[in-house]
């Protein structure tokens, strides 16, 4: 069994495929159903590459492997077994003869206050997703901004680390910036700033100083800010504060610095080295010769420098997955067992377009001619997809990006620390919590991110909005996900994803369930309206403020929302008659007036408010939209007119009323203020 399949997992499940021809039984544990080729991973954020590019199907390359979609949670090593969790949440467990750990790596966190909560990573192909569609909005929104400085923090970008990955996200998001720039400039006359930082005292410190300085003057020349020797002392939500002291508005913080073994490795007990798991030069585990270890998780001696380990890197990482292979085969009786030993053969840095900087052979070059060995030799390690990638490229020299967001990912679903980069968090997915939104520690609980990206941050979604106060996260950050009410004592209906909020149903019927077998709860209110006999008004509708009885029989109108009930004037809300009380989004709770010595409701003389007579609770409508409906035994009641023509209200012992002009535009409260869309 194979748990992992990045460079290294991949590689030993396709060199194990091809030894055994059929005769072994090989299991491949991953939580996508497919191989992901990081090195370009900057060209999809870049708009270069569509995401499918580079990804290569894992049951379309790999025969005689057996895929199980799942992330491993625990290993047993006495009992020979896995447990892992499936994507739809069902846990299993597995058997094995022969283990092969290759679990990678995820993002590297520092001890900075505001990083997690503010900065986002480059592992996955989500987080590239997100990248691209943030950066793109961020300069859309910039070309409609007034004020200069709003404007100048929605065009600065900073990078936090200058390996590879930094400094290929640099480069090719300084092109990407400003193509969208050349094509609708700014209002201001701005210009899309980058900058990139590190401690390290040059770009690309474990390269070449000549790859490093190529790699330095392309950068600059381009125009990104290179900071050597600097990084971020704390990031907020409106920029970052620098260690040389300086402060940077800006709404976009990408996380570089490096990577960490995945945390499966330290809860094997097994001795570590920095994180990882401590083999012999064949890459087993000391004590237990039926357990391999390989890739970013593991610590191999450097048979080429003793006394070190190799780095974690692609490279070395491609190389061990194929020693493991060839080792756990040996063990069964198949070749000849072998240790690691590597020779480098070069490196290559993408710098976008024509540019890079690379040394094959130890033969440093830079300009086109390194441009070109680059491209080769990606096309020479994809395993798959180089037809499409060849094409992408010359698509992308002949035509211009299309700099659209899709929106696809949202900040919550790529927080900075996670033990899954590869995986996007879906809210309500079963066997997570079913308000799943993730937020990062001290931060607001949100189910959705709507203008998220006036701070790369997540905000309240419409129709949850979590009250002042009462929205707050858990110890991890996660988000509630259901709609916190302003009225304290009221228990929020939980939302969720692509189902509307269950109503309160008329005449006791039970409220609708939602997905997962869990019934919904009915909205906000200490108690369920009720009729009361004997003319009685109903008690406890919602709303923190009690509906009012509109004169000229006229009902109050309750919108659904946590704010209080807002009085409008005839001109505001389009009536010619008197005022109207609404209620804003947002749900709380509270009861229906009462006039003094009266039923606040169902007065004679024609006057008609929420209940209903029949027995029938007034339903509420969610989102505000129409509320009318016909009971049984009396006119038309109307919670919201409808948009496509005036309402009319039947009243005892006069004819039918004179039609009046549908409300004017409800005001929303659940709309985050400006700088958070």
């Amino acid at each position: 069994m194979i748990v992992g399949a990045g460079f290294a997992g991949y590689r030993a499940a396709r060199t194990l495929s091809r030894m055994s021809r059929g005769k072994a039984d090989i299991t491949l544990l991953n939580p996508t159903d497919y191989f992901l080729y990081l090195p370009l991973l900057p060209q999809v954020a870049a708009g270069i590459l569509e995401p499918r590019r580079v990804t290569v199907s894992l049951s379309g390359t790999l025969p005689h492997v057996r895929l199980v979609l799942g992330e491993a949670d625990a290993i047993d090593m006495d009992a020979r077994t896995v447990h892992f969790t499936g994507p739809e949440g069902h846990g299993g467990t597995l058997a094995y003869d022969r283990l092969v750990l290759a679990v990678g790596s995820v993002n590297k966190l520092l001890p900075i206050p505001g990083v997690a909560e503010h900065a986002h990573g480059f592992r996955g192909l989500p987080e590239a997703l997100y990248l691209r569609d943030h950066v793109t909005r961020q300069v859309e929104l910039a070309a409609a901004e007034d004020d200069r400085d709003a404007c100048a923090a929605r065009c600065t970008f900073v990078v936090v680390g200058a390996g590879y990955t930094g400094t290929e996200v640099a480069a090719h998001g300084k092109m990407y910036t400003d193509a969208q720039v050349r094509r609708h400039p700014l209002r201001q006359g701005m210009r899309p700033r980058w900058m990139l930082l590190d401690i390290a005292p040059r770009v690309l410190p474990e390269m070449d100083e000549r790859l490093s300085g190529t790699a330095d003057r392309v950068l600059r020349e381009r125009g990104v800010e290179v900071r050597m020797g600097t990084s971020v002392r704390e990031a907020t939500h409106d920029g970052v504060l620098l260690t040389d002291g300086e402060f940077v508005p800006t709404r976009s913080l990408v996380w570089c610095v490096g990577v960490r073994p995945d945390p499966l490795v330290e809860s094997t007990g097994w001795p570590l080295e920095r994180g990882r798991l401590v083999v012999d030069p064949c890459l087993r585990v000391p004590g237990r010769p039926e357990v391999f270890a390989c890739g970013d998780a593991a610590a191999v001696p450097d048979l080429v420098d003793p006394g070190e380990y190799t780095p974690m890197t692609a490279q070395h990482a491609w190389r061990q997955g194929r020693t493991a292979a060839v080792n756990v085969a040996a063990s069964l009786g198949v070749g000849v067992r072998r240790a690691y030993r590597h020779r480098d053969l070069g490196f290559v840095v993408d710098l976008g377009g024509a540019r890079a900087a690379a040394d094959p052979f130890g033969i440093p070059l830079s300009g086109p001619v390194a441009g070109a060995v680059t491209r080769g030799y990606h096309l020479a390690a994809m395993p798959g997809n180089r037809v499409r990638v060849a094409a992408d490229w010359l698509l992308n020299s002949l035509l211009p990006r299309q700099a659209v967001q899709l929106g696809l990912v949202r900040s919550w679903s790529v927080p900075l620390e996670s033990a899954s980069p590869e995986l996007a968090r879906v809210p309500g997915a079963p066997g997570a919590p079913a308000t799943a939104p993730s937020a990062a520690p001290g931060r607001r609980a949100t189910t959705q991110d709507t203008a998220e990206e006036g701070t790369g941050r997540a905000g309240p979604a419409p129709g949850t909005g979590a009250a002042a106060g009462t929205g707050a996260a858990d110890g991890r950050g996660a988000a509630d996900g259901r709609g916190a009410a302003a009225g304290a004592g009221s228990e929020p209906a939980k939302s969720r994803p692509g189902v509307e909020p269950a109503r309160s149903q008329p005449g006791g019927e039970p409220a609708r369930k939602q997905p997962g077998g869990e019934p919904a709860k009915n909205q906000p209110g200490p108690e369920p309206a009720r009729k009361q006999p004997g003319g009685e008004p109903a008690k406890n509708q919602p709303g923190p403020e009690p509906a009012r009885n509109q004169p000229g029989g006229e009902p109050a109108k309750n919108q659904p929302g946590s704010g209080a009930a807002r009085k409008q004037s005839a001109a505001e809300s389009g009536r010619s008659g008197p005022e109207a009380e609404r209620k804003q989004p947002g749900g709380g709770s509270g009861r229906s007036r009462r006039r003094a010595g009266g039923p606040a409701e169902d007065q004679p003389g024609g006057k008609s408010g929420r209940n209903r007579t029949g027995g029938k609770a007034a339903r509420k409508q969610p989102g505000g939209g129409p509320a009318a409906e016909r009971q049984p035994g009396r006119g038309r009641a109307t919670g919201r007119q409808p948009e496509d023509g005036p309402a009319t209200e039947p009243r005892p012992g006069r004819g039918p009323a004179e039609p009046h002009p549908a409300p004017g535009p409800v005001r929303r409260s659940d709309i985050p203020a400006e700088g958070d869309s």
